[in-house]
């Protein structure tokens, strides 16, 4: 969400929390998103054909365009007008959904996420701006930011349920579907509902900056996409291309931010060690975090053959102790500050996930699976919640709107490379497993105990990113934001888990 607030912001609207409903019930349509598209991959997946190498990108290419747009999405809200982008968001979302819906190939598919996030990326941040211009008043503003937490929180675990339900008694196709319902509905009341505001003087996009990020993060997806691949590997020339295209791309990026004169990250808001560090920390919690459902997605339906709902209900124990977690860490905050609790709640979760690496295709869920989630689950909660503050140290009101953005964009960035990184390893340790054991096992054992060992491999590179967040917690994030200026009052993008 761009920083940029104007003098001519809406009245205080009798009608005003009616419209909470529809931006909240716009946020609930993103978030359901992810976590039911989740659910539904193992069917897409054999409905066209899409190889295991390639099958991360029904998550990226959702990813990758959400968090690399995000930023500019903000900008596009607050200039060209919040309730019209708002609306734009919508319609995009929605055609999106239905060309993803309707996919006959794994292109169409991966083309329709790719838009999906496009549109997200500027319906989120309209929805958040609507939120802070129509409550101007600062207690008001706290319980609509706080029903919007909230709303994040549950709906990650109805989208797990709901995903499991479409997918079983109708088709994985409804999980896209499913949006053009919701979004008509949020289209038809947001009309009346909704005041139009907008920033004014400078209003100069930084298009250069939006396209290099972008650019040059799917560079690197591919990269790590492509290793997986037979015959090629890390070592193959297509795949050293796009990695090091990518990484030229970044680099492009941080020296174009450095030059412009409206960069869409001030590196300003980098700079400082508490928030350059919850930045650095999040991009490594969302590489763990995404990538663990995702193979949790596969375990269950494919190695354990759970149905679609069964899948999702299993997910639950993880979403509620996210949420009791979120509750209980806020009070301590204060009393404990960020760097105690985030680094503990970073090694938590890689203990959960060092626990899986131990994962048996006969493993109980009760006596394993279930509490390595709820620790991975309290350990997040532990990071995410302090992260949001230490996000906004001594930032400066002029940039509190970039500075709050980014701990989702980093989320979704690390998600997106995180899941392609872990795919990567999952694809080459299972490929290793079966041409090693397949004469003595047979072709089918191999397979089923090959991809035991790919997850195992795979939850072992996850809890290592996390050691990493928590190694980067501990060295950068120093004292408690209360008492380094951070901003009161400034509107402020919470941090939405989006799970898978």
């Amino acid at each position: 969400m761009s920083d940029l607030l104007t003098a001519d912001a809406p009245p205080k609207d009798s009608r005003r929390w009616l419209a909470l409903v529809v931006m909240l019930f716009a946020q609930l349509m993103v978030v359901l998103d992810s976590t039911v598209v989740n659910i539904a991959m193992p069917q897409a997946q054999a409905a066209l054909h899409i190889t295991d190498a390639n099958r991360q990108w029904m998550l990226t290419a959702y990813t990758l365009t959400f968090g690399g747009l995000l930023l500019l999405g903000g900008r596009i809200a607050d200039y060209v007008g919040r309730k019209r982008v708002f609306l734009v968001g919508l319609v995009g979302f929605a055609l999106a959904s239905a060309l993803g819906g309707l996919a006959q190939n794994e292109g169409m598919l991966f083309g329709a996420r790719a838009l999906q996030g496009a549109f997200g990326a500027i319906l989120a941040p309209a929805s958040l701006s609507l939120i802070t211009v129509t409550f101007t008043d600062v207690k008001e503003r706290a319980r609509a930011f706080g029903m919007l937490g909230a709303i994040s929180g549950v709906g990650a675990a109805i989208g797990l349920v709901m995903g499991g339900w479409l997918t079983q008694d109708f088709s994985w196709r409804w999980c896209l579907f499913v949006n053009i319902i919701m979004a008509v509905v949020a289209f038809v009341a947001a009309v009346p509902l909704l005041h139009e505001s907008k920033a004014h003087g400078n209003t100069r996009y930084d298009i250069p900056g939006a396209i290099l990020a972008t650019a040059g993060l799917a560079s690197v997806v591919y990269g790590f996409t492509n290793a997986a691949k037979p015959g090629q590997g890390w070592g193959a020339s297509e795949t050293l291309l796009f990695l090091i295209g990518g990484g030229l791309a970044l680099v492009a990026f941080v020296l174009v931010e450095a030059r412009v004169s409206n960069p869409l990250l001030p590196l300003r808001v980098i700079w400082n060690g508490n928030r350059g560090g919850s930045y650095a920390a999040s991009v490594f919690m969302g590489a763990g975090m995404f990538g663990m459902f995702m193979f949790f997605t596969y375990y269950f339906q494919q190695s354990l053959g759970y149905s679609p709902l069964k899948t999702g209900l299993l997910y639950l124990p993880f979403t509620g102790a996210l949420i009791v977690t979120a509750g209980a860490v806020s009070p301590l905050l204060p009393r404990i500050g960020p760097r105690i609790l985030m680094t503990y709640g970073a090694l938590v979760a890689a203990g959960g996930l060092f626990w899986l690496t131990q994962l048996k295709l006969d493993s109980s869920y009760a006596g394993m699976i279930l509490p390595s989630m709820v620790l991975m689950a309290h350990g997040m909660g532990c990071v995410f919640v302090p992260l949001a503050n230490t996000a906004l140290t001594g930032v400066s009101e002029h940039d509190a709107g970039v500075a709050s953005a980014m701990v989702n964009t980093t989320q979704q960035i690390g998600g997106s490379l995180g899941v392609a990184l872990l795919n990567t390893f999952f694809t080459t340790a299972t490929a290793t497993y079966v041409t090693a054991h397949k004469a003595t096992l047979g072709v089918v054992q191999a397979n089923v105990l090959g991809a035991i060992h790919g997850y195992n491999v795979a939850f072992m590179v996850s809890a290592f990113l996390l050691v990493a967040a928590a190694v980067i917690i501990f060295a950068l994030i120093r004292k408690d934001p209360e008492h380094e200026g951070a901003v009161s009052g400034a509107p402020v993008d919470r941090p939405v888990v989006h799970v898978g």
